[in-house]
């Protein structure tokens, strides 16, 4: 008596899988064909040349980000207070024991 097997594609890994239906077992097992990492390796090479320039752009946006970090806090602590003197309820919060 010829058992019958039916295939399934893993979702995960995309492998297919040949599974016995009486036994309720994987039989066999077959990884999917994947792709090289690197298929055109001239063009890797360009993009790896391009990386300093962007490495250096990336780090004259942080500099300018953290040379004005100081004023954007000394700008939110102004208004905060402002807000606080203003209202003295101001960021209380009501406590559960109070209601």
């Amino acid at each position: 008596m010829a058992r019958e097997l039916f295939e399934v594609d893993c979702p995960c890994c995309k492998a297919a899988l040949k599974v016995d239906s009486q036994l309720r077992a994987v039989i066999s097992y077959s990884e999917p064909v994947k792709k090289p990492v690197i298929e055109d390796l001239a063009a890797e090479v360009e993009k790896l040349k391009g990386a300093p320039g962007r490495r250096e752009d990336a780090f004259q946006k942080s500099f300018a980000a953290e040379k004005n970090q100081s004023n954007v806090l000394n700008r939110k602590f102004d208004e905060l207070f402002k807000q606080a003197t203003d209202d003295p309820q101001f960021g209380k919060k009501p406590r559960d024991i109070d209601l």
